[in-house]
């Protein structure tokens, strides 16, 4: 295997030098908090965790899931760092790129839900506790630990945007009707195909989590059905909403609609939508099927939803992947794109097999 060579990306100016060191030293300071109480927990300490607590009574298995979570947290440094050395542009585009997607799916939708959370509980509605018989963790834990997870995912967006610009400026360059017009793309008929196929996935995923947002408990296990509040059918309707937004997102990018639109906007949402729906899906389905108690244990159709979201997630994932290769191949084969980049922005020609 060999790789073409490099091209030294332009050096931003000074004020952005600045900017991305701070962002680099903010997302790195935001995992201090919880690697801090994992490592912890870790050791045997119980900072945070109360009497009686679930986590207290298998040992075994908070290690194994405190060291997982450990490691995961710590390649957000990893990333930050990447992102903005640059050696970091040396990095073959799907080692960055998978854990970036994942970080963005297991952190949106905690971006997104803990701040409705606060809301909805400073306007007087409900939100979820935990009950005085099995405590979990202290109420301050959630905010300290979730508070970190947003400023991590708002530093590591805004490091990644200026990265990709960088690199892969030219794959969202332009609007979707300049798809029609670029020389050397014909119609994506397999990326069609996908997007239709992560369509008819999403239905279950969507109407299932719109009908525990509007109340029904159809298919949810006791322990979710009795422990609902406001925040509960809030989180469920954005369950709803991300699935929604991969397919809108693959729908626009594969069949041409909304011609006028910025092809930035469907490929923001296939990312984001198809991160939170895979990742999130996942994370669900891994936490619910190592659930012990029979109440807390998943029902057939939770798994099915979850497993449902997993497949949409990757199937409009997907047809995001077949659109950068399609315009990084007319790149590199020097077909010009109608919107080319200005040459300060051009990002480092990708390695070939």
């Amino acid at each position: 295997m060999t790789t073409t060579p490099l091209t030294s990306a332009a050096p931003g100016t000074p004020a952005t030098g600045r900017a991305l060191k701070a962002l680099r030293a903010l997302a790195i300071a935001a995992c201090v908090p919880y690697l801090s109480l994992k490592l912890v927990w870790i050791s045997g300490g119980r900072t945070g965790i109360p009497d009686g607590s679930a986590l207290l009574e298998h040992r075994t298995t908070m290690l194994v899931a405190n060291t997982v979570t450990v490691l995961m947290d710590a390649c957000v440094i990893v990333l930050a760092l990447l992102l903005t050395r640059p050696w970091g542009l040396r990095v073959r585009s799907w080692l960055l790129t998978v854990p970036m997607w994942a970080a963005t799916g297991l952190l949106l939708p905690i971006m997104t839900g803990f701040p409705l959370q606060l809301l909805i509980r400073v306007s007087g509605g409900s939100v979820r506790t935990q009950t005085a018989k099995e405590p979990f963790l202290d109420g301050w834990v959630f905010s300290v630990v979730y508070g970190g997870f947003i400023v991590q995912g708002l530093a590591l967006g805004a490091l990644f945007a200026a990265y990709a610009r960088r690199r892969w400026g030219y794959v969202w360059r332009g609007r979707i009707a300049d798809l029609a017009s670029d020389a050397g793309l014909s119609p994506d008929t397999g990326g069609r195909l996908l997007a239709c196929a992560a369509t008819v996935c999403a239905v279950l995923p969507v109407t299932v989590h719109l009908m525990w947002a509007l109340g029904a408990d159809t298919g949810l296990n006791t322990a979710t059905a009795d422990n609902r509040a406001g925040d509960y059918y809030a989180l469920e309707a954005m369950n709803a909403l991300y699935p929604l937004a991969a397919v809108t997102g693959a729908l626009l990018l594969t069949f041409g609609w909304g011609r006028r639109l910025r092809l930035r906007l469907p490929l923001g949402l296939v990312w984001a939508g198809s991160a939170a729906t895979a990742c999130w899906g996942g994370w669900l389905l891994l936490g619910s099927a190592g659930a012990g108690d029979v109440a807390e244990q998943p029902t057939g159709l939770m798994v099915l939803t979850y497993a449902g979201a997993v497949i949409t997630g990757l199937l409009a994932l997907s047809t995001g992947v077949r659109h950068a290769h399609r315009r990084a191949a007319q790149h590199r084969a020097g077909g010009g794109l109608r919107s080319s980049a200005p040459a300060s922005l051009a990002g480092p020609s990708e390695p070939t097999a």
